[in-house]
């Protein structure tokens, strides 16, 4: 859990991922539309991706990718993503934590 931690303060807006996800992809081209540039962790490419899976997955996400994290708080997945962004409430999160300025 410390790793994740250390991986979700890096950047305003981090993504665990696997590469062949096509929901993890529609999360990363949403948010990539509005300017964001996330740090995207992809667990089937990165050292140790399995274990950092499987603590996802105790966090309660399941599936365990996408899970998103804005301003080293958990968003979740893509319905919540989703449901950010279709509430209009995902742009102000996303300026509040400093990853879009517009």
């Amino acid at each position: 859990m410390d790793r994740i931690n250390r991986m979700v303060s890096e950047r305003p807006v981090v993504i665990f991922s696997k590469s062949s996800c096509c929901m993890c992809h529609t999360v990363k081209m949403l948010l990539s539309e509005f300017g964001v540039n996330p740090v995207v962790h992809e667990l089937d490419e990165i050292p140790g991706g399995r274990e950092i899976e499987q603590a996802l997955s105790r966090l309660g996400r399941s599936p365990p990718v996408p899970t998103v994290f804005i301003g080293g708080e958990l968003v979740g997945g893509t319905n919540e993503v989703m449901s950010l962004h279709l509430n209009q409430s995902l742009v102000p999160r996303l300026r509040q934590a400093g990853a879009i300025w517009v």
